[in-house]
């Protein structure tokens, strides 16, 4: 379980860790997954809640990434294959195999697009999910039944993963927990503490209750995504960016304009992306964008033209045409693209990860992607106790189940999130019947589900709830604006929060769903 009061109990008690990871999204928590596995005294702390930033607001894919394959980066392609692979094996109640398919709109398009997704295939080696297909017309428009068939010659059809980042991301601190680490949400860094020039800890302040801690460390690893510059100023104010952000907007709709299983890949659009539209949980996701960012922010909110830019592509391909009105919840994700010297399109900017280790040994890790969290920890975790001067121990993360692993639980079933733990979910709702009821009639969540989220997954606020622990709010966030009153009332009672607290943080919540609609 994730306990803040245990937590703090524990940042008390240890007078040195290990290692002391800075960030709470897909990296941070995959290194200190990995470093507990190792044995290492391990503390995780983020500044907001886990996997607020960009870990919550990708495309939801597990990939090797189709588009890298054209750009000629075949390292990083064939490294995230295999840890898409890995991935699929190690936490099937998160993640599922998805078909999609490329319309060809010229018969040379389809033997290109097939000739190239044979060799993604291949690249996958053993851990393939099977061999993609050309496809007739008449196929392609009964898989993708609300495509237009103008000029429609045929298309491909492949294999990749999909998941839930947010869930994900909760199942990798479940996992961490497990193995004996120690994180904290709403623990900001505010100092970096130094003994003969070298990093010894980290001054922290509670974001809750404003108390602030000195904790020590042998080795800090700065894992913090788009903010990293921000930990490297606090080492050294003369530390060049590391840093160059994109944007990356989503829009969600009803099924009803994309019905079917498939999802649908568009290979070009005018900035040299490619365009997906998945089905995800009942409804689809479709996205994303690539907009060079000169300010960053914790809530990032979509461009106008970037919502556009969706809708138009999507719109081509579609027979039912999507309108601003139809749109169901926008969400903003931020990409912390290593810095180059290209000041081009971020579009072509690599996805691989770097690691910088500054003189006062301070580790830092960015860049790369969701699918290769795995491998960016492994990276991580090497070098800090390298520098550390810690025990080798090997990594052994590979064939790791995460928390909640239960092959027999099917990805997308009511509770499928939790894995193994939804036999409890579910005795809470026979205990109180009651919170087995609906919090919306358009979603299956149930209250019992709240009650969890705070009581083991460390949810402290409404937003971490309808966000996170819940998809409400990336789903659907007129429902989310709905059911808040109801859900920070279920949140009150278990905190032991008073009236004004749940008026505070419904009022909080409803701001920030405000930038998630159209």
């Amino acid at each position: 379980m994730l306990s803040r009061v245990l937590s703090i109990e524990e940042l008390k008690k240890i007078p040195e860790w290990d290692i002391l990871v800075i960030g709470g999204g897909a990296t941070g928590l995959g290194i200190a997954v990995d470093a507990a596995q190792r044995g290492f005294k391990t503390l995780l702390v983020e500044k907001n809640d886990f996997a607020k930033g960009t870990s919550s607001r990708s495309t939801k894919l597990v990939h090797g990434g189709v588009r890298y394959l054209a750009q000629g980066n075949i390292k990083l392609v064939v490294e995230a294959l295999r840890e898409r692979g890995y991935l699929l094996a190690n936490a099937p109640h998160l993640t599922r195999v998805q078909h999609f398919i490329i319309p060809a709109y010229g018969y040379f398009q389809k033997w290109y697009y097939g000739i190239g997704l044979l060799l993604y295939d291949l690249l996958s080696n053993r851990l393939s999910l099977g061999k993609p297909s050309l496809l007739g017309k008449n196929k392609v428009l009964k898989l993708l039944s609300g495509i237009s068939g103008k000029g429609l010659k045929g298309g491909v059809m492949y294999t990749d993963g999909q998941f839930d980042d947010a869930r994900l991301a909760i199942s990798l601190g479940l996992t961490a927990a497990d193995l004996g680490a120690t994180l904290l949400n709403y623990m900001a860094v505010v100092e970096l503490l130094k003994k003969d020039g070298k990093i010894a800890g980290a001054k922290l302040t509670d974001e809750l209750t404003a108390t602030t801690y000195e904790v020590k460390s042998k080795v800090v690893i700065n894992a913090t995504g788009v903010f990293v510059d921000s930990i490297l100023d606090m080492d050294d104010t003369a530390s060049p960016a590391a840093v160059m952000p994109s944007q990356g907007v989503h829009v969600v709709v009803s099924k009803d304009f994309f019905p079917g299983e498939q999802a649908l890949m568009i290979p070009k659009t005018r900035d040299g992306r490619v365009l997906f539209a998945v089905p995800w949980q009942g409804a689809v996701v479709i996205g994303t964008t690539d907009t060079p960012l000169d300010q960053i922010s914790e809530e990032p909110s979509a461009l106008d033209e970037e919502i556009d830019f969706i809708l138009d592509h999507f719109n081509q391909y579609s027979q039912k045409k999507i309108a601003r009105a139809d749109v169901l919840s926008v969400f903003a994700g931020l990409r912390p693209l290593v810095k180059t010297s290209n000041t081009g399109s971020t579009a072509f900017a690599s996805r691989d990860h770097t690691i910088l280790v500054s003189p006062s040994n301070l580790i830092t890790i960015t860049g790369g992607k969701w699918t290769t969290y795995r491998k960016m920890a492994k990276d991580a975790v090497n070098n800090a106790a390298f520098v550390a001067k810690l025990p080798i121990v090997k990594c052994r993360t590979r064939k790791l189940r995460l928390h909640g692993y239960d092959p027999q639980i099917k990805y997308g079933e009511p509770l499928s999130a939790y894995g193994s733990d939804a036999i409890q979910i579910r005795k809470l709702m026979e205990e109180h019947p009651d919170w087995g009821s609906k919090l919306h009639p358009h979603h299956d969540h149930v209250k019992a589900e709240v009650i969890w989220a705070v009581r083991m997954e460390m949810a402290m606020q409404l937003e971490d709830v309808l966000a996170r622990r819940l998809r409400i709010l990336f789903i659907d966030a007129a429902a989310a604006i709905a059911v808040a009153p109801e859900v920070a009332s279920l949140m009150a009672l278990e905190l032991g929060k008073s009236a004004e607290w749940e008026e505070e943080q419904v009022g909080t919540f409803v701001e920030v769903a405000k930038g998630y609609l159209p």
